[in-house]
């Protein structure tokens, strides 16, 4: 691979990496917001938690695990979209996790395009 190439793999997955810590954040500080003490960290065990399984392979490059995160970032989309609708005093940070989660989603599937392996090249043997 190019060097051009690996600068741009190296720049998406750091895309990323910040895009699931700013995303994690805001679902860290809306709970805290919304639930008292002890149903907040339950609620955040819930919203963070799921991201522990992948982060392994995330921060290792591993193709595989960023094809799997990627379909880890959809519920985080659906659970903003239905509070953006439902509950307007949650606007904010349901708008600030459908923006994150909808680019955390793109960014995988763009770390996925990238780090692509390349075709293998044509045989120089013709066929008969």
């Amino acid at each position: 691979m190019s060097d051009a190439h690996d600068a741009v793999t190296t720049r998406v997955r750091a895309a990323v990496l910040v895009l699931l810590t700013a995303l994690l954040a805001v679902l860290v500080a809306w709970h805290a917001v919304r639930y008292a003490p002890g149903p907040a960290s339950v609620a955040i065990a819930f919203a963070v938690l799921p991201w522990a399984a992948p982060l392994r392979g995330l921060l290792a490059g591993r193709r595989r695990t960023y094809a799997i995160a990627s379909l880890l970032a959809i519920p985080y989309l659906g659970y903003g979209l239905m509070e953006v609708l439902a509950n307007p005093g949650a606007r904010g940070y349901a708008g600030a996790t459908v923006f994150l989660s909808f680019a955390l989603f793109v960014a995988l599937v763009a770390y996925l395009r990238v780090s692509r392996p390349a075709p293998p090249a044509p045989s120089a043997r013709t066929a008969p």
